[in-house]
């Protein structure tokens, strides 16, 4: 028994406000709560944020691809995201590269992909989330969300649920050093009909550790993956 994606949360400012931009860029509605953003399909997962005064200073860990099904697909988007906020930013990237650099109102970088992209072939609108980390945190998180490996080559890996969608792909060495605390991290729940503590406890055997950052009393645990990425395990049934 595994755990599954709650959801994949964001430390915003302006957790309302950056709700509603994510929302309309990926074409998605805003769950009464306001701040978290519902998936369109089976294969996709909810975006939550939620309020921090840290004000965002370095680069994620990991960044959003989203696809472009045909080349005016991709325009269309950029369009969309600047209206709504977005602005273009350099992180290196080559003039001779076909993918648009943008970041969201708070600076969250993300990726606008031309049309062709054979790795994001057959994904969700959101194709991946390319995250900077090591060969042994993407065999950790095969292991953990009992997702296959799609890519497995010179320390870079992939993983993608069985049912498709979304892919979370580590680019291998060089690994930037990690910031304090993610701006992004993921949300796990136990298994319907799982226990939590075993949960954790088979997690533990991973490589993943527990983090007290000052949490209290709750009935989630906080822990890092083997790079050190924060992650949150929920009891099951328990709500994004």
């Amino acid at each position: 028994m595994t755990t599954q994606l709650l959801a994949l949360t964001f430390d915003a400012n302006d957790p309302q406000g950056l709700a509603r931009f994510w929302a309309g860029v990926l074409g998605r509605e805003v769950a009464a709560d306001g701040v978290t953003v519902l998936p369109r399909t089976e294969t996709g997962f909810p975006l939550r944020f939620l309020p921090t005064d840290t004000v965002k200073a370095e680069l994620n860990q990991m960044h959003f691809d989203l696809t472009s099904d045909i080349p005016e697909r991709q325009a269309e988007t950029v369009e969309r995201a600047i209206a709504l906020g977005a602005r273009h930013i350099d992180v290196g990237q080559l003039p001779e590269e076909g993918h648009i650099v943008l970041a969201d109102p708070e600076g969250n970088e993300f990726c606008v992909i031309e049309a062709g992209n054979n790795f994001l072939a057959d994904t969700d609108f959101i194709g991946a989330l390319s995250s900077d980390g090591t060969q042994a945190v993407g065999y950790f998180w095969s292991k953990a969300l009992d997702w296959p490996l799609v890519w497995d080559e010179n320390e870079e890996t992939a993983i993608q649920s069985p049912k498709g969608g979304t892919k979370i792909a580590w680019g291998g060495p060089p690994v930037a050093e990690k910031p304090a605390k993610n701006r992004l991290h993921w949300d796990l729940v136990t298994a319907a009909g799982g226990d939590l503590d075993a949960e954790v406890a088979r997690l533990e055997s991973l490589g993943a550790s527990r983090l007290d950052m000052g949490q209290g009393d709750v009935d989630w645990v906080v822990m890092t993956d083997p790079d050190g990425n924060e992650f949150c395990v929920y009891p099951p049934n328990a709500d994004a």
